[in-house]
């Protein structure tokens, strides 16, 4: 009878539609996650809703989903919030700590979407919780990786990578020993500056550097994306993610975007993660694993893609991959220190207060600076790891005003 009883639980809890909580919810990642949900037939429901400071918005998005809570970090942005969800039974609240509530509500899964280190707090309080998390935010094991990881140990849960890169390197893996893989190897696009010269992508606007030719992102990862940055994060995602060394790390430029990553095993055998450029598909992956759903994601067509081409990326031109890669080798704070440093300098650039090949010059003295004075500590917990963060976005926002002051006088 007992075995009876718990097949049919088990066959009670296969039925259920998955809850979920979506950190991040008006934005782009969020957006494409709203459609995986909307079209999913039932599959699954929806417990809370976050966004940064668009009220409008957000309850849009609550409506659309039926979720219980809704919460805007920003304030600001709450009568908007709660005048949109007049008439309903939707739950409105704001502030960081409320962004927080939200990422505590019980469910099986939580997609962390918060983009910056304004997404670490309320990733890290779901993952305390228990919760599964859909890590769609570089910040988390950039800025503090080690204790991430730690807690998603201790508390018998795990992180499912939403990044296309990473999720590509989730499937192609499988349950490989960690012992026979070689080599992981990332894929760029190369971003819209592949084939510019080094003095060309020096003089290059805000709008050029928007002009990603095969993803939609916010502009702070497109511009990341532009100078490769974002390549360097996601190396030190993955060495957090998947317990790798450096040293079994690389990256190729690719620029059709169709493989998203390799898995190069002892053998001489290689795996690789293919797909059509379209943050569905991972979303999808995260979503509903160990199974998987029916999408209306785009399909690979590699006829019509017709060719797929490699190349190593260029240092000279995209000095961003350098600095990263050297902050993920030497460890300790650095990558801490880098990422919020990179957040400032892309925001300056945005502004049109710097130049485009300043971005790396800017986070490569700040992580010289935060050497030279043990700013570079290993981050022991978050706490520790959100004050080095903005101890360096302090020192990056002095330093840039004295760029400025330099050049007016």
């Amino acid at each position: 009878m007992e075995r009876i009883i718990q097949l049919r639980q088990a066959v009670d809890e296969a039925a259920r539609p998955r809850s979920i909580v979506v950190l991040g919810a008006t934005g782009s990642i969020g957006r494409s996650t709203a459609e995986i949900i909307k079209g999913a037939d039932g599959a699954f429901t929806v417990e809370a809703v976050a966004g940064g400071r668009d009220g409008r918005a957000l309850a849009q998005v609550a409506r659309e989903l039926g979720a219980k809570f809704a919460a805007v970090a920003d304030p600001d942005g709450y009568a908007d919030l709660k005048e949109a969800l007049s008439g309903t039974s939707i739950e409105a609240a704001a502030g960081p700590q409320a962004v927080i509530e939200a990422a505590l509500h019980q469910a099986d899964i939580v997609m962390g979407a918060i983009a910056g280190t304004a997404g670490v707090a309320p990733t890290f309080a779901a993952l305390a919780a228990g919760r599964t998390v859909a890590l769609a935010n570089k910040e988390c094991l950039v800025c503090a990786g080690h204790a991430f990881m730690r807690q998603a140990a201790a508390s018998g849960t795990r992180l499912l990578p939403v990044d296309s890169e990473h999720n590509a390197i989730f499937q192609a893996m499988g349950d490989a020993d960690l012992a026979t893989i070689e080599m992981i190897t990332l894929t760029a696009s190369g971003g819209p500056f592949r084939t510019w010269t080094a003095d060309e992508i020096a003089r290059a606007t805000p709008e050029q550097a928007l002009n990603h030719p095969n993803w939609a992102m916010g502009p702070k990862v497109t511009i990341d994306s532009a100078g490769l940055m974002n390549k360097g994060l996601e190396l030190i995602e993955a060495h957090y993610l998947f317990g790798v060394e450096a040293a079994r790390l690389d990256v190729l430029v690719h620029a059709q975007s169709v493989v998203h990553g390799l898995v190069a095993f002892s053998d001489g055998s290689v795996t690789a993660g293919l797909a059509a450029p379209d943050m569905k598909v991972p979303i999808a992956h995260c979503l509903s694993h160990p199974k998987r759903i029916s999408t209306k994601a785009r399909r690979l067509d590699l006829a019509g893609v017709g060719q797929l081409t490699f190349e190593r990326p260029d240092f000279e031109r995209f000095p961003a991959l350098r600095v990263a890669l050297d902050a993920l080798r030497m460890g300790r704070g650095l990558p801490t220190v880098l990422n919020a440093a990179n957040e400032i300098a892309v925001e300056a650039f945005l502004k049109r207060l710097i130049s485009f090949h300043e971005i790396a010059r800017m986070v490569e003295e700040a992580c010289n600076s935060a050497l030279a004075d043990g700013l570079a500590r290993e981050p022991e917990s978050i706490e520790d790891a959100l004050a080095i963060d903005q101890a360096t976005r302090e020192r990056a926002r002095f330093a840039l005003a004295g760029r400025a002051g330099a050049a007016v006088n």
